[in-house]
């Protein structure tokens, strides 16, 4: 079955652009090459398998056990988050597949995400720059956010209806319909909220503004 990179990007949550695919067997032994494939064997496949598109494939949660290994913590955050943000796997999913594969390397590191993100609502965000946000936020210990819901008949990214404060996360795609935003900003705004912008970009590379915006 479809397994590893090859899986993750056939679910959608893991880049893989490789002269090959990986497929895992049932079986031990070595990893081994046959010209276009990739080949695994393993012996613990039970209830790890399933079909996607048709495709005999290893579940999302056994795939993220599979990359880890070879993962930095800022990609295996990203594969984390868009596993779950896909509706691919639950983190209850992933703490029940780290159990089963305990003392794998890399296991540590996802069994810490998905303990410490359990809660959060990945699959109502629409980007992994907004599922990054709930984590940022999370950390930070505020008020969690109400995630891409409508305020006054348009829908927002991260609201705050106690406060009456929303944060649009503004995309590569953000320029392309500025029009439409402001449009939603002024109906927010004839709603009594306050509208803070902050683009997908800094919410990586300057998390604290998204924090102060969120607080400020």
């Amino acid at each position: 079955m479809l397994s590893h990179g090859s899986a993750g990007a056939c679910y959608g949550f893991h880049r893989f652009e490789r002269g090959y695919e990986v497929v895992t067997r049932p079986g031990q032994g070595g990893r081994q090459r046959r010209g276009a494939l990739l080949v695994f064997r393993s012996k613990s496949l039970d209830g790890e398998v399933t079909r996607h598109t048709g495709i005999p494939i290893t579940t999302a949660a056994r795939v993220l056990i599979d990359l880890a290994p070879g993962l930095s913590e800022k990609r295996m955050g990203r594969a984390f988050r868009e596993a779950i943000r896909l509706k691919r796997t639950t983190a209850r999913r992933v703490l029940e597949a780290v159990e089963r594969h305990a003392g794998r390397s890399g296991s540590s590191l996802l069994s810490a995400f998905a303990t410490r993100y359990r809660t959060l609502p990945y699959q109502r965000t629409r980007s992994d720059a907004e599922a990054r946000a709930l984590e940022l936020l999370h950390d930070a210990g505020v008020e969690p956010p109400r995630v891409n819901v409508k305020v006054a008949g348009a829908e927002a990214d991260l609201v705050s209806v106690r406060r009456r404060l929303i944060i649009e996360i503004d995309g590569p795609n953000f320029h392309q319909f500025r029009d439409e935003d402001a449009r939603k900003e002024r109906t927010w705004d004839e709603a009594g909220y306050i509208v803070r912008r902050i683009s997908s970009d800094a919410v990586y590379a300057t998390p604290a503004e998204l924090v102060r915006l969120w607080t400020g």
